[in-house]
């Protein structure tokens, strides 16, 4: 447990990888219960698998930026503790498979030595912050958002206030109006914008708050057409205690922010919102651009001569895989990843190039693809031949035929259905029957192995989700076929009807008739306004006869990619699990939150102090009511009940009301007096608490 002590120059990080050893060894004691367990393995990116007794790690990079270094310390985490294989994620992660559970810390560790962390990229928690992968290069953009999108993955990070949301929190940010990092689908999307003030140009942003896919997606409302850049982060802030306080936590699928949102009303949310200002302990934030340079230096780079055999499949790439930056003489290649699955070799060799031959960076993208930024065009050629060798160079980066795929039943507890096998089925017909789609960018496909949309399959034009269908007594692999979704721009964007299921491996005839629709009926249009002219009933009547279960083959039984008999097997879904837990256990953790509340007043950090303080209320409150057997939905809930049970009924005597007594974390503005008298208050609650559960254990 302790061999990589000396090794992390971080002592938070250190804390925190000896913090998780320490519990999977409790947890193997039988210390401490399992669901609580998960809650905190979840927050440092161990992922249960599909298959027993191994994990997924997830590792978080901020909007997809990796380093050479950075890259080469995940294939030699990759190849010493998984399988080999990459996976890249529709949120910019990358995640491996089939880790033990024991090796997590030491894994983490070993990541830690290339700045890269594991640290809340699952969990109920802020995830990876994404972001245009073309942000700093795209001639279009308003501005570069990486510096505001690190600064926001910065602050948030290991944040009292978004560690126990009661669901994840997704964040965007798009740097033009192309919206390429889908601001409309996020809890808060960022776009960039230039609004001249009292006649100077000023920074900021269009946000867009309470978006989500899942079963019930929902498309973001505009909370601002513009908020200066200074004022994001106390805005999100703000956001993630109300969240905190009001939202769901016992109805997994009524827990994101998109429900409060819709109940509440964006006009009451937004007044609850402001209400928390006072609270804050910046009511501005400047985010620094330094650091943050697009305009490497380049001339020392010597362009290595190469002959190109074939000229034609070369300008071809140039044409569709290459792209111009808005530095002058730069460019940026794009490369496809189907499904997003690469291995070590390329991986190795892709870090080596842009070490030697460019700026050092790439990006991964939101479909699951790579951009290699900041290449001198005399180096192109160059890159053409490597990238070829590696398997890098086939045509089609983000377009048609590249389909988007989460892993499905390959891995993932909840997938119902092979969305893998299926998208690369699907690219085979796309290749071999439909050759004028292999660049065509205007054409979006998408699957996921379940309603919960990682591949995004409900914002796409063209949509699978995994399902299962009935036949008989039999039960047979299905894709719910789904239409008319996409990105408009701006912030805008179309959820996709669900048309009609079909059994899984009638996907590709599907997909064909409706190609083939498109390319006689529509007269060129782009797809989302064909399908609004035609309108759902149209697409579900031609593929109706793909529905049909009377007909089934035995061949119909088997998933794409399998060979066994077709079995409907859903485990329990952690990414976004909401944990409950039981009374000791919730009263530890409040002691433990007291201790942090404490430690971060010592190191003056007085906002992480006094929400440490208010948590450890909370789960105080939660404790003392799970054991009455009242339901413990939002914080808020579980401060109200507490005081008309307990504090009402005289159970419990604070010289005030409950609420009055929690709630003094947005009455008072933060000072060290306030820090110091709101921890005494939570401690002293603690206590009285403590005292009457062994009173009545006693009785």
């Amino acid at each position: 447990m302790q061999s990589f002590r000396s090794e992390i120059e971080n002592p938070i990080v250190e804390k925190d990888i000896i913090e998780l050893a320490d519990k999977i060894q409790q947890f193997h004691e039988g210390k401490i219960d399992e669901e609580k367990f998960r809650s905190l393995r979840l927050a440092r990116g161990v992922y249960g698998q599909r298959q027993f007794g191994v994990q997924m790690i997830r590792i978080k990079l901020p909007y997809g930026k990796v380093t050479s270094d950075q890259l080469l310390r995940i294939c030699d985490v990759s190849e010493e503790y998984s399988r080999g294989r990459l996976h890249i994620t529709t949120r910019q992660d990358i995640q491996i498979h089939y880790v033990s559970l024991d090796r997590t810390p030491e894994l983490w560790a070993n990541l830690e030595k290339s700045d890269i962390t594991l640290r809340e990229a699952c969990g109920n928690a802020v995830r990876n912050v994404t972001a245009s992968p073309d942000a700093g290069i795209n001639p279009e953009e308003a501005f570069d958002v990486t510096p505001y999108a690190h600064a926001v993955f910065q602050f948030f990070l290991r944040n009292p206030i978004c560690q126990e949301l009661g669901r994840k929190f997704k964040v965007s940010f798009s740097s033009a109006e192309d919206d390429s990092a889908l601001s409309y689908m996020h809890d808060i999307g960022f776009i960039a914008k230039i609004k001249v003030i009292d006649g100077k140009p000023v920074l900021g942003f269009k946000v867009m708050l309470a978006g989500g896919l899942g079963s019930q997606p929902r498309l973001a409302d505009v909370a601002y057409d513009f908020l200066e850049s200074d004022k994001i982060i106390p805005y999100m802030e703000s956001i993630l205690r109300v969240f905190d306080r009001y939202g769901e936590r016992s109805k997994r699928a009524k827990a994101r922010l998109k429900f409060l949102v819709k109940d509440l009303g964006l006009e009451a949310f937004n007044a609850i919102v402001a209400k928390e200002q006072l609270a804050l302990s910046n009511q501005s934030v400047e985010i620094s651009t330094e650091g943050f340079s697009n305009t490497p230096d380049l001339s020392g780079i010597t362009a290595p001569a190469v002959t190109i055999e074939d000229e034609a499949s070369y300008q071809a790439w140039k044409e569709n895989n290459v792209f111009a930056q808005k530095q002058d003489g730069l460019f940026a290649i794009g490369i496809k990843v189907n499904v997003g699955d690469f291995y070590l070799p390329e991986a190795r060799a892709l870090a080596a190039l842009i070490k030697e031959y460019a700026a050092d960076e790439l990006r991964f993208t939101l479909r699951q693809n790579i951009l290699v930024r900041h290449i001198r065009e005399d180096l192109l050629p160059f890159f053409y031949t490597k990238l070829k060798a590696l398997g890098f160079a086939e045509l089609g980066y983000e377009a048609v035929s590249d389909i988007t795929a989460c892993p499905g039943t390959d891995t993932c507890n909840l997938g119902i259905a092979s969305s893998t096998g299926a998208a690369q089925e699907m690219e085979r017909v796309l290749k071999a029957e439909y050759p004028q789609f292999s660049v065509d960018s205007d054409l979006v496909i998408k699957i996921s192995g379940c309603m919960n949309a990682c591949g995004q399959h409900n914002l796409c034009n063209i949509g699978f989700q995994g399902m299962s269908i009935k036949a008989g007594k039999l039960v047979a692999p299905a894709l719910q076929v789904l239409l008319g979704g996409g990105t408009v721009g701006n912030g805008e964007g179309r959820i996709a009807d669900k048309v009609i299921k079909v059994p899984s491996k009638r996907g590709p005839e599907a997909l064909r008739l409706i190609l083939n629709d498109y390319i006689e009926n529509s007269g060129g249009v782009d797809f989302i306004e064909y399908y609004q002219s035609k309108g759902e009933k149209y697409f579900y009547d031609f593929l109706k006869p793909l529905s049909s279960t009377d007909d089934l083959v035995d061949s119909d039984f088997i998933d794409w990619g399998n060979e066994e008999k077709y079995q409907k097997a859903v485990g329990t879904g952690e990414c976004a699990g909401v944990v409950i837990d039981l009374v000791a256990t919730l009263l530890v953790d409040s002691k433990d939150k007291l201790t942090n509340a404490k430690e971060a007043l010592s190191e003056s950090k007085l906002s992480d102090a006094i929400y440490f303080a208010y948590s450890s209320m909370v789960h105080t409150a939660k404790a003392i009511l799970t054991g009455e057997g009242t339901k413990t939905n939002t914080h808020n809930k579980i401060i109200s009940d507490f005081n008309e049970i307990f504090v009402g009924g005289g159970k419990i005597d604070l010289g005030t009301d409950f609420e009055s007594f929690v709630y003094q974390i947005n009455q008072n503005k933060q000072s060290e007096s306030f820090a110091k008298s709101y921890i005494a208050d939570a401690e002293k609650f603690y206590h009285l608490i403590e005292e009457y559960r062994a009173a009545a254990l006693a009785e």
